[in-house]
């Protein structure tokens, strides 16, 4: 049995949800999410709770059950707050500028790399460092930050690239003499 299934989501003040034919609309302050789920959960709302239940005790039932759940937990949540990302640049030289929807990346390359941000998706730089990415929806503020780690990985060795807040890298240790 799903722990993380079993709770009910609480609906936040200003969220409005929609439940029809096997997706969830959620709106709020910041946007408006969807998520299209499978028939083995159900997904009803219970006055300010929305409730997910499994359709049966089928293996699929019970892995859907919890992921269901979590994910309009998190749509719920991300509507109302919204989502950041911080990524800190780490080099001689590494640095981001926001230029309207465009991030400019020095990153030790022969030129400056040119991101240019979707739509829904805000970054700001207070430090040439560090880099902010806010939105409100959860998996493209994540594929906006994985597609701009992906220019300059952390390296083990002198611990030099893109790192997300709170990311560890591990460190090797260099060759001896």
């Amino acid at each position: 049995m799903s722990r993380v299934g079993k709770t009910p989501i609480k609906l936040l003040e200003g969220v409005s949800v929609n439940i029809s034919n096997n997706l969830v609309e959620v709106s709020g302050k910041l946007g408006k999410l969807s998520l299209v789920y499978k028939d083995v959960v159900s997904v009803k709302r219970d006055g300010d709770f929305i409730i997910v239940t499994p359709a049966d005790d089928s293996k699929i039932a019970r892995i859907n059950w919890g992921t269901i759940q979590r994910r309009i937990a998190n749509m719920v949540s991300d509507v109302t707050n919204g989502v950041n990302v911080n990524l800190e640049m780490v080099g001689v030289g590494y640095r981001a500028n926001v230029q309207g929807n465009k991030i400019n990346l020095q990153l030790g390359f022969s030129h400056d790399v040119v991101y240019d941000l979707p739509s829904g998706i805000t970054a700001k730089s207070d430090k040439p460092t560090s880099l902010v990415i806010s939105g409100f929806d959860r998996q493209l503020v994540g594929q906006v930050a994985a597609e701009i780690r992906e220019y300059r990985k952390p390296e083990p060795y002198k611990g030099k690239g893109i790192i997300r807040n709170g990311e560890f890298v591990l460190r090797k240790e260099g060759k001896k003499k």
